[in-house]
């Protein structure tokens, strides 16, 4: 969904988001950090590059998840998404929390760093060509990158998510059937479909169309993340400017309640990373 204000307040993120890679995602070759093949690890704190203001708390560091997702407070290994207006999880930006296994053959790794791009401090991570849980080789390809925008006031950033191929939305471990798609709902009632989206503050949240409903973000789907985008030209591409703290967003896509019912029933499972097989 295109409009004025998307064409002036974003204009920033349109100057670097060229590169070489087809699609959505551009300049991964920049964030060569890795995250060794895993599942549901994280790694230690990492330095942004720059400090941004969540919430009028200054961060200067993260925790890159290995499940499509980046925490400020503390890792997470949490691997079944739910409803993340409860704030339960802490500050997050998800551009695709779900259960991630970069064990699967074939699978890359999660890579991450900051570098300078266009002019600005950026932080980004790659998950490109990722497996799903328990190691199967169907790969998503998507990626985020945060953009320092002191230049506007200490502490904003802005925050893009890039998507090329999604085929899978959740893990076995997440009740869905082999294959990673929540798509046989006699055999597999309980699969939770994976969610994209941030919580800044209980009054800066979001979760993108289609974010826990079977079949939406993939492919093909009603909502699916390749063939949208906001604030944006690109298909695949959505982006947010974080300013003084909270997120400010011309088109927001809040939680439906059903939605954040389903989160708070799901809490209980997810509020505790539980033990899987290998």
């Amino acid at each position: 969904m295109k409009n004025l204000y998307a064409a002036l307040a974003f204009a920033g993120l349109a100057a670097i988001s060229g590169g070489a890679n087809a699609g959505a995602i551009h300049d991964a070759a920049l964030f060569t950090n890795v995250l060794g093949a895993n599942d549901d690890g994280s790694t230690g704190l990492v330095n942004l590059g720059f400090t941004a203001n969540i919430n009028s708390t200054n961060y200067t560091q993260t925790y890159v998840n290995n499940n499509g997702n980046i925490t400020f407070n503390s890792a997470m290994g949490t691997y079944t998404p739910s409803a993340i207006s409860n704030g339960s999880f802490g500050p997050i930006i998800a551009p695709f929390f779900a259960d991630v296994d970069t064990r699967a053959s074939g699978s890359n790794t999660v890579t991450y760093g900051s570098a300078s791009l266009g002019g600005f401090n950026v932080f980004g991570v790659n998950y490109i060509h990722v497996g799903v849980y328990g190691q199967q080789s169907i790969f998503n390809d998507f990626q985020m990158i945060l953009t320092d925008r002191s230049d506007i006031a200490a502490g904003d950033f802005d925050i893009q998510f890039n998507y090329d191929t999604i085929v899978w939305e959740a893990g076995t471990a997440s009740s869905a059937p082999s294959g990673g798609l929540c798509n046989d709902p006699v055999n597999f009632p309980s699969c939770v479909s994976a969610l994209a989206g941030y919580w800044t503050s209980p009054t800066s949240n979001s979760t993108l169309n289609g974010s826990l409903v079977h079949g939406a973000l993939v492919d093909g789907g009603v909502n699916a993340l390749i063939s949208n985008s906001l604030n944006s030209n690109t298909l695949g591409q959505y982006n947010f400017q974080v300013r003084n703290g909270q997120v400010v967003n011309p088109n927001p896509v809040p939680e439906p309640v059903s939605l954040a019912l389903l989160g708070i029933g799901l809490m209980g499972l997810t509020a505790v990373r539980r033990r899987k097989s290998a």
